[in-house]
């Protein structure tokens, strides 16, 4: 591919073959924030080699938490944070989240609680994204912040001491539970999120790891402030969101097969694996282990007759980082795909509804734009075309795998987009199709 701006993408008549995943970024955003505040050095094999966790390293290292790449390794190597324990060294720049909103989110709850002020700046389309939903209970625990008009960045956050509260967010967020739960460690009391619908855990385990206690049940979860973190050594699982997309590439193609050995199977994450199975995906998991509270398993996916279905409600909250790939490949279905609930999807890295909505028309498909979803009919033939990225990791390789099925050749605009969350993407979907 000599023009990273931009992806060719031929159609294939199988997948087969073993991917090692890149490390979780959920768990490599928390892994090296609750480092940099606790006491000592932390080590971890397989951190994330996205962009965004990327940015997390960064601006922890700008309050002064030293961080390293392990010598030799590759890009899904080891890292060493060197803690500098609960205060951090006040910034001499803006804190450049790039287009990481968890950086922003999460990072805000620790940068609440320190006795400076400091900014965080974003990209374009970071700059969009709404927080006011960090903003709101951040400032019912006492720090003072300034941000654009609607609550966008870039934020200006004046920190100091906390008091802590009992927050009912009204959108289900496991970044925003993150920063409130993050607040929590320097504010005097018990801090208490209760979420509308129950969002994947990986802060509370994150917590739990670096020795704090957290009590968690059902919809809620609760930290005792004051609490100090010691370092860990962990591995992070392999990104099940990565993972969707060959798992999904394997569905289009009956007979295909892919193994994805070390893939994250948290329980709030793994409702993916339910989903492509009622749909047609014949999936095996084996190996299960356990690192620093999280499991651990190898997957292997058989395609078969892909049915599609419906999501909505809890389901997709909890695959809202899927769906784009599921919708993408919908039409190829047999009842075709119908997506509700999924206002959020709005204020993602783009308008990811509108996104898969104007991918598929081009090459194709009939499809139904609503104002919280979609609805795509299943049986269609689609060809190749020239597609937009929109700037977002999810939508360019989403319509990667579609294209593997599409007549003809689909070119992919912005496609080095996908390196926010997964560099060597379009290397690893070339050596597997066939």
């Amino acid at each position: 591919m000599p023009d990273d701006s931009k992806a060719i993408v031929h159609r294939a008549r199988a997948v087969h073959g073993v991917v090692r995943i890149p490390g979780d970024k959920s768990i490599s955003h928390r892994y090296a924030l609750l480092a940099g505040i606790a006491e000592g050095t932390s080590r971890f094999q397989n951190f994330s080699s996205a962009r965004d966790c990327q940015n997390t390293l960064d601006c922890m290292a700008r309050l002064g938490c030293e961080w390293k790449r392990s010598a030799g390794e590759d890009d899904y190597g080891a890292i060493e944070v060197r803690g500098i324990g609960p205060r951090l060294n006040a910034p001499a720049k803006v804190l450049d989240c790039g287009n990481s909103g968890s950086t922003m989110r999460m990072l805000s709850g620790i940068l609440a609680g320190q006795p400076f002020t400091s900014e965080l700046c974003g990209d374009e389309s970071l700059s969009r994204r709404p927080m006011a939903r960090i903003i709101n209970p951040l400032s019912e625990m006492g720090a003072s912040i300034e941000a654009s008009e609607g609550g966008r960045p870039p934020l200006k956050i004046h920190g100091g001491q906390l008091k802590p509260i009992h927050y009912r967010p009204e959108v289900a967020s496991a970044q925003v539970k993150s920063c409130v739960l993050f607040a929590g460690l320097f504010a005097e009391g018990e801090t208490v999120v209760e979420e509308p619908i129950r969002t994947r855990d990986h802060g509370e385990i994150a917590l739990q790891a670096f020795g704090a206690e957290v009590e968690r049940k059902g919809k809620v979860s609760r930290i005792r402030g004051g609490q100090r973190l010691r370092a860990i050594e962990a591995h992070v699982p392999g990104d099940l969101s990565s993972a969707a997309f060959f798992l999904c590439a394997a569905a289009l193609f009956p007979g295909s097969q892919v193994t994805l050995p070390g893939i994250l199977m948290n329980p709030t994450r793994a409702r993916l694996l339910d989903i492509l199975i009622q749909m047609g995906l014949q999936v095996s998991v084996a190996h299960l282990e356990e690192h620093q509270g999280e499991l651990i398993g190898t997957i292997e996916a058989r395609g078969s007759e892909w049915k599609g279905g419906t999501i909505a409600g809890a389901d997709t909250a909890a695959l809202i980082d899927e769906i784009p790939v599921l919708a993408a490949i919908a039409a190829y279905s047999e009842a075709g795909l119908e997506v509700r609930d999924g206002k959020e999807l709005r204020v993602k890295e783009s308008d990811r509804i509108a996104a898969v909505v104007a991918n598929l028309r081009k090459m194709g498909a009939q499809i139904e734009e609503r104002p919280d979803g979609m609805k795509i009919p299943g049986g269609q033939h689609l060809h190749g075309a020239e597609l937009d990225s929109f700037g977002d990791h999810r939508i360019a390789m989403a319509f990667a795998v579609s294209a593997l099925r599409a007549e003809g050749e689909t070119t992919i605009l912005d496609a080095d987009a996908a390196g926010v969350s997964y560099p060597r993407f379009f290397e690893e979907l070339r050596s597997v199709a066939s």
